[in-house]
Parts: structure tokens; sequence; C-alpha cells
């Protein structure tokens, strides 16, 4: 085949277009068109609008991921807020549990001490109230340590008493608290009235220091369960009249000729923390006078005259 023949034109592969340069220029301008023509005529707005709706489902799912995440997120802090806000309340609950029982007590205490205060104006003897600070350190004994003494007038033998009854007698004062042997202690007594039949008797501390007994009665003594022993204030220092025990067992013994009698306190020593201190009543008697002495009787005389001479 002669050369001349041959067709010298590149095949259509290899064919190439406008230049780089043209294609840039081109593109460059229709951009800057398109984007002047979508701001003037909102000429692509349509087109938008159904691109967006078509791509919604595309943009929910991969937009499922991160909102998973931050929803995991929200629950993890609001169960953390949910604990915190769990433990505070329990917390103001126990507090108020708390000040609720401390307004209780505070509301019996109240009420106790206003017996005591109504019992003062009944009483002809001078009187302090004092509180119970605790149990004195000898476990065989029954006695308890109050927080008034001697500087504040408390003197050995005072009795204590509380809105219920007898509790016991100072046995020990110091200058700022006292020793209060109870009822109760098993070297304890007190003389004590029947107020039904007025007879006279003496309430001592049982050995097991939880009750006490009446000792030395007759087998046939008129003493009946459920009779009530006030203080007979023979003894100069309980006044009398004041509540002691109760009669709660009756045991008369044939082949000893007495009787045994078991009673129960009326003022339970254990539940007491506030009571009241009386000046004993021999304290506040009047002192006996002195028998009139004849100035002009000589040392040693009889007071009897002699026979004249």
């Amino acid at each position: 085949m002669p050369l001349g023949t041959l067709d010298r034109t590149p095949p259509p592969f290899f064919r190439q277009g406008p230049s780089a340069l043209t294609r840039l220029m081109f593109f460059s301008a229709l951009a800057l068109f398109l984007m002047v023509a979508d701001t003037r005529f909102r000429l692509t707005q349509p087109v938008r609008a159904v691109l967006a709706t078509a791509l919604n489902p595309v943009e929910r799912a991969l937009r499922a991921p991160v909102d998973a995440v931050r929803a995991a997120g929200d629950y993890a802090m609001g169960l953390q807020d949910a604990l915190s806000a769990e433990a505070r309340a329990r917390r103001e609950l126990a507090e108020q549990a708390a000040r609720s029982a401390r307004v209780e007590l505070l509301e019996q205490e109240n009420l106790r001490l206003r017996a005591l205060l109504e019992l003062r104006p009944g009483l002809s003897v001078r009187s302090q109230t004092a509180e119970v600070l605790y149990d004195a350190p000898d476990p065989y004994s029954r006695k308890v340590i109050i927080d008034r003494g001697t500087q504040q007038g408390i003197a050995v033998a005072s009795p204590v008493i509380n809105e219920a009854g007898v509790l016991g007698q100072v046995t020990r004062a110091f200058p700022y608290s006292a020793e209060v042997t109870l009822l109760t202690d098993k070297d304890a007594a007190i003389p004590v009235l029947n107020l039904r039949t007025q007879v006279r008797s003496a309430a001592f501390g049982n050995s097991a220091g939880a009750g006490l007994e009446l000792r030395f009665m007759a087998g046939n003594a008129d003493v009946q369960v459920g009779d009530v022993l006030a203080t007979s204030g023979v003894d100069g220092v309980y006044p009398s009249g004041i509540p002691v025990a109760k009669v709660v067992s009756v045991d008369r013994r044939v082949d000893t000729g007495f009787a045994r009698i078991a009673l129960a306190p009326i003022a339970q020593p254990d539940a007491v923390r506030h009571v009241l201190v009386l000046e004993p009543l021999g304290v506040q008697m009047q002192p006996k006078p002195e028998p009139a002495v004849d100035p002009n009787a000589k040392p040693g005389s009889s007071g009897r005259r002699g026979n004249r001479k």
C-alpha cells in the first residue's frame, strides 16, 4: 500500500478534546452562572427539594448511629442523676426520721417536765429538778448519778421522786453531782403506809434488784394484791403521801408465820431521766426548844428547894 493512501488521523480513542485550561474556564463560568441564577431566580430550589426528599432515608440511616450514641449518653447521665437524687432523698429521709425521733423524744421529756412542774406546787417542801446522767458502775447495786451536787444545795438523804412517785434517796453528794440509791436496791428501805388499811410498815429492796418486798408482816396481815403503798412520813426524810409501790403478790406461809409480800415500784427507775430532788424533812423541821434553865440555880442543883433551917 502506498504511503500516501494511509489515514493519518488519530483513532477515536486517542482523540483529544478541548484543552484542560479551556474546560476549567468553561466549567468555572458555568458554576458561576448557576450560582448567580440560583441566587437571583431560585432555579435549583425544586431540584434541591427533590434531592432532599430522595436522600432523607439515607440521611436518617447515616444519622441513626450518632443518635443512638447520643441517646445512650443521655440515658447514662439521666440514670446517674436519678441515682444521685435517690441517694440524696434517702439521706434527707433518714435525717428527717432522726429529727422526728428527736422531736418525739423532746415532746415526751416536755410532758414529764410539765408533770414535775405541776407536782412541785403540791409539795410543801423545797425541791429542784435534776437530770439522770448515767447508772452507777457497780453492777451489784441499783444506783444512778444525777447532775446536781452540793454546789446546787443537794444534801445526803434528800428524797428523789418523779411525777409517778418515789425513786430513791441521795446517798452520796459531790460538788457537781450526786449518787441516788434507788428503791429497788437490795440495801434500800423506806417506811410506807397502806392507803387502804392505813397500816404502817417498811418496804425493802429485794435481792434481785427488780422490785421491793414487805418484810416482817404476819401471815394473817390485811394485805391484798393491788394495795397501793405511799410514804408514811414517820422517818423525817420522805414527805407523807407520795406513791411508792403496789402489791403484786401475797404468799402467806404457815410454816414461818410471816407473809411474803412482793411489791412493784410505781415509779419505774429504769425509764426515768428527769427527777425532782426534795429537801429532807429533817432539815426543814424546827429545832426542838431547849428546856428553860433557872439562872439562879446552882450548878448541880436538882432545882428543888432545900429545907429551911
